[in-house]
């Protein structure tokens, strides 16, 4: 079988898989199962042989014309370079990873038929995007995506944070998608071509005539799908969904689709300095941000929400010094140890039972109850935080090398201010990343909330899956990095020693301070007695939380008056704890800016309607319908009154031609 066959089967196993579960979940359930893992597991198969024969050589291209337009033609295409045939493993192993464990977290799930395809459609749809060698093909890739993240998060539509929480994810990413397409028909009709080999063929040879307005189109594009400022506040309000659809949109698909996208047409944005500058300003404001939120947040699936917008900021960072080995790098480390992370939180709610699903606040005693959660989420965090030897740690001082060597006058494709502007954030954010990373691990297994029940081990499938993610978390990195420069532009992804000193320094600070101030707080936070929530039975994890979402209670009985619990991140961040805990209030913001004066000018177009244009249309019509009732009392149907009136019409003819006769 040739090359171009596996890769072709790559994205469609998983939406043959969607189309046979959505048609056989009610008449033939026991097939759902299998159909939700065989179909990406065969494609992660599938997508490591296209990586072998591949070897990060010379890209896989090939193409056939799938429509004539009369203009600028769409082509069927495939285009698979290294760093592509890499990211189609990691969606395909992630996707993989995700459906096996929601066999178990959602077991008992009415609607899993019908969750279980739209996860595998989602998988075809990034797998399509990582894959495709036309610009149109992989647009429909990107908003399949946003269609099932759609349905996805509105999983559990009985509650009204889902169905707000869906239709927040799919406005604002749509919002970003409508300059998003401009700027793909704008770079078609400049490069004559919708295929990536032409646009980048056109770009080296300096034949776009906009670059910067095309840029930046295309970036509005990437903030909405990527989550970054200011188009991120969907994906924390996303936690709304299942747990396992969080892991898969945080780690593979979706968020990663924007800065993927971003890394195959980097050329494209090289050719406009202002957009580079307006990418590494995008960046930095949204790491420092996401890291600040994080370290308020109650919630632990909301913390790493949050922690991802910071990392697709790291991603989008490199990419803004002009280096997309970095950027790629950090998006496999990331893809591994965030799914752990969210997987992970899926365990830690099971066994807490906390109010709204995930408080941290409320959770106590988890360690010895979830010991495969606390072990795994460990090493995520250690990940998270960049602490060597782990995955993180060699992926993000990629990130900050490419920063230094841009800040310190090594030559690049983007000014040495972008450079500066990624390095101090990056910094900054480090430190927060460790901070709100200890944080989570702190209150999450050695809090003082009220410790809910005993209710059973969790599930083998998510116990095995959570151990599986935790070696590419613990190891990747330091294989990856003297292995993947090949597979990307050649460029060195070793830790530099400046920066590997600055960061994990800076990491280390971080961790101490949260901690300290963990102990400080905890001095002063009345403890809470045990055994203080009400005894509650069993059940499975997917359906606790969507029971607990709906009841808006605790998911295994009622806190009997619990106080919160110490939390370092009040101290820590002190009067800007509340701004943060809100998203420094961007929603209200836009709210004000934009949601009111459309509603106010959607009242003002129905007034008119309805007060000035119906008006009119009744007054046309009132002349009619007078005339209309006069002609209609005239119609008595009384032969009499007709006889009548002919007679009296005749006499009156009578006289009038007399009277003109006599005259005349």
């Amino acid at each position: 079988m040739t090359t171009t066959t596996l890769a072709a089967l790559v994205p469609l196993l998983p939406f043959l898989g969607a189309v046979a579960g959505l048609l056989l979940g009610r008449t033939a359930p026991g097939f759902v199962r299998p159909l939700a893992v065989l179909p990406p597991l065969a494609s992660l198969v599938l997508a490591a042989l296209v990586a072998g024969r591949q070897g990060g050589g010379r890209a896989i291209d090939a193409y056939t014309l799938l429509t004539p337009t009369g203009s600028v033609p769409v082509d069927l295409a495939l285009y698979i370079e290294g760093f592509a045939a890499l990211v189609a493993i990691l969606v395909a192993f992630v996707a993989t990873c995700v459906q096996i464990y929601s066999t178990g977290y959602l077991r008992d799930d009415p609607r899993y038929p019908s969750y279980a395809a739209l996860v595998s459609l989602f998988t075809s749809a990034m797998l399509l995007v990582v894959y495709s060698g036309d610009l149109i093909v992989l647009l429909v890739g990107w908003e399949v995506m946003g269609i099932c993240s759609y349905f996805l998060v509105g999983h559990y539509w009985g509650t009204p944070e889902a169905r707000a929480a869906s239709l927040k994810a799919f406005l604002v990413t749509k919002l970003g998608d409508v300059p998003f397409l401009i700027g793909l028909f704008a770079l078609g009709t400049d490069a004559g071509s919708f295929r990536i080999t032409r646009v980048l063929g056109a770009v080296a040879s300096g034949g776009l005539d906009h670059p910067t307005l095309i840029a930046l189109l295309l970036l509005a594009g990437v903030a909405g799908k990527s989550a970054q400022f200011p188009l991120h506040t969907w994906l924390p309000d996303a936690m709304a969904g299942p747990t396992p659809v969080s892991a898969l949109i945080h780690a593979a698909t979706m968020v990663a689709a924007g800065v993927y996208f971003v890394a195959r047409l980097l050329p494209v944005f090289e050719a406009s300095a202002a957009a580079m500058t307006v990418l590494a300003v995008m960046a930095a404001v949204t790491m420092l941000g996401s890291g600040l939120a994080a370290l308020a947040q109650d919630d632990i699936k909301r913390v790493l929400a949050y922690s991802t917008i910071g990392q697709l900021g790291y991603m989008t960072g490199a990419l803004a010094v002009g280096d997309r080995g970095a950027a790629v790098f950090h998006l496999l480390a990331h893809g591994a140890f965030k799914a752990l992370l969210f997987l992970a939180a899926g365990a830690v709610i099971h066994a807490a039972g906390t109010n709204s699903l995930a408080a941290m606040s409320r959770m106590s005693h988890l360690r010895d109850r979830v010991p495969d959660a606390f072990w795994t989420m460990t090493v995520a965090l250690l990940a998270l935080a960049a602490i060597p030897p782990f995955s993180g740690f060699f992926s993000k001082e990629s990130v900050l090398g490419a920063a230094e060597r841009l800040a310190t006058g090594h030559p690049g494709p983007a000014p040495g201010a972008a450079g500066w502007i990624v390095l101090v954030a990056a910094l900054a954010t480090a430190l927060l990343t460790a901070a709100y990373a200890t944080r989570l691990w702190l209150l999450a297994f050695r809090g003082r909330g009220a410790e809910a029940p005993e209710h059973g081990r969790q599930p083998l499938t998510m116990t095995v899956v959570l151990w599986v993610l935790a070696v590419p978390s613990l190891a990747f990195g330091a294989l990856a990095y003297r292995t993947l420069p090949g597979w990307f532009d050649g460029g060195s992804l070793a830790p530099t020693l400046l920066t590997s000193i600055l960061g994990t320094g800076l990491a280390v600070v971080g961790g101490l301070l949260a901690y300290g101030a963990w102990q400080r707080a905890a001095a002063r936070a009345p403890r809470v007695p045990l055994g203080a929530v009400a005894a509650h039975p069993e059940g499975d994890a997917g359906l606790v939380e969507a029971e607990a979402i709906a009841a808006h209670e605790p998911a295994y009985g009622d806190i009997a008056e619990a106080p919160d619990p110490a939390d370092p991140g009040r101290l820590l961040l002190g009067p800007l704890y509340g701004p943060a805990a809100a998203g420094f209030h961007l929603d209200a913001v836009y709210s004000a800016l934009f949601v009111r004066p459309v509603l106010g000018a959607a009242s003002l177009v129905r007034f008119l309607d309805r007060e000035v244009v119906d008006t009119y249309v009744r007054g046309a019509a009132a002349l009619p319908r007078l005339l209309g009732a006069a002609v209609r009392r005239a119609q008595t149907g009384n032969v009499q009154t007709y006889v009548s009136a002919l007679l009296a019409g005749t006499v009156v003819l009578t006289v009038a031609v007399l009277l003109v006769a006599s005259g005349a």
